[in-house]
């Protein structure tokens, strides 16, 4: 059996309240009795949309509060390749300076610290990268 919504309940009511009037007051009244309750109706419907346009609204300014918290995303393909470049291109002079100042030690420890550069890069842009699941968008490629 399906269970109704009390509004549902209650427009029944008025329903057979508009009913039981008509037959009380005769045809005479029944442009009035129809008015009146159309009238309950239409103000129910303008409820539900009320309802749904708040809550469609609300729901929108916490996606776009959410949005505005988190960083711009910057993890672009230019801007992606533009940091491999830099890191490459600086990795040079880093491995000479540490190799010849601190031997191979030295050359493991700058390039441990450009990956853990490009690392932290990868990971501030994709937080999903340690969720175990890729998040589609539509910044794709």
């Amino acid at each position: 059996m399906n269970t109704l919504d009390p509004r549902d309940v209650d427009l029944r009511k008025d329903l057979d309240a508009t009913v039981r009037a008509r037959r009380d007051l005769g045809e005479d009244y029944d442009a009035a009795l129809l008015d009146s309750f159309l009238e309950k109706v239409e103000q129910r419907i303008d409820d539900a949309v009320d309802r749904r346009v708040r809550r469609h609204l609300a729901e929108q300014q916490m996606a776009s509060a959410r949005g505005a918290r988190r960083p711009k995303s910057a993890d672009t393909w230019p801007e992606r390749f533009g940091l491999a470049i830099v890191s490459l291109v600086l990795a040079i002079p880093l491995t000479a300076v540490a190799g010849g100042v601190a031997g191979t030690a030295g050359t493991v420890a700058a390039w441990l610290g450009i990956v853990g550069v490009n690392f932290a890069q990868a990971v501030r842009y994709n937080p999903e990268l340690f969720s175990g699941r890729r998040a589609r968008s539509r910044d794709d490629d």
